[in-house]
């Protein structure tokens, strides 16, 4: 919902029986990185009867120097009391810059209690690649993956050794589906094989997330119609 206020959109969450709200992060937005009270976005995201589910932060943890942005990022997620941030591959897709940079901020995800979550996306579209990037920690709570469910599909990698490559290393799902031009649809009315995807989560029990990019496709609908959507596609496969 890129320019609504956090209390409209946690008032929109709501109505659409959302347990939770994942914030964009981003300086356009009311909720950046140079945020001062934080207190006053959570007091409305409670009064809303949600939590927040994750920052979704826009570093690039394979891009050199981001080591000060992400701990930026750690830190907004503690002040607001957001179990997870999600960060991008990106850069020039090097695995071991990125380990290092995450190692680099791992005293300070362990300090908040936050996790980590690198999404499927750009430079490592699959779990089989993005897998490079967090198995080295060993310890999913702390570092894990965002299967984003058109991506890994797009890339050739089907659902279910998606399913099972992440194991224990999925740490979130965002729900997406896309016509084979990549424009967003609401869930079940493009390419992605979400019922599959639905099969494979009915035993997990992490956060699912409605991934809408009106951000970058403001002529997509409003995020209404595709949450009835994602709504009629959670009672079918997690009801």
């Amino acid at each position: 919902m890129p320019g609504i206020p956090v209390r409209e959109s946690a008032a929109i969450a709501a109505a659409h029986g959302c347990a939770g709200l994942e914030l964009r992060v981003h300086a356009d937005e009311e909720v950046h990185l140079g945020l001062k009270d934080a207190g006053s976005v959570l007091d409305q995201i409670y009064e809303a009867g949600l939590e927040i589910s994750a920052l979704a932060g826009y570093v690039q943890v394979c891009a050199p120097g981001i080591a000060g942005e992400l701990r930026a990022l750690i830190d907004l997620a503690a002040r607001l009391n957001a179990p997870a941030i999600r960060v991008f591959p990106g850069g020039t897709g090097e695995d071991g810059r990125a380990v290092d940079q995450i190692a680099e901020v791992l005293p300070d995800l362990t300090a908040s209690g936050v996790q980590l979550l690198v999404e499927t996306h750009d430079s490592h579209l699959t779990a089989e690649s993005v897998l490079r990037l967090v198995k080295p920690f060993a310890d999913p709570a702390r570092v894990a993956v965002l299967w984003d469910a058109l991506h890994p599909w797009r890339a050739g990698e089907a659902p279910a050794r998606t399913r099972a490559l992440l194991g224990e290393y999925l740490g979130y799902f965002q729900l997406k589906d896309a016509t084979a031009g990549l424009t967003p649809v609401p869930p079940g009315e493009g390419m992605v094989p979400l019922g599959e995807c639905g099969r494979l989560l009915r035993s997990w029990s992490g956060w699912i997330s409605l991934e809408w990019e009106r951000a970058w496709h403001p002529e997509i609908a409003p995020v209404d119609v595709p949450l009835r959507a994602a709504a009629d596609w959670l009672a079918r496969w997690r009801g």
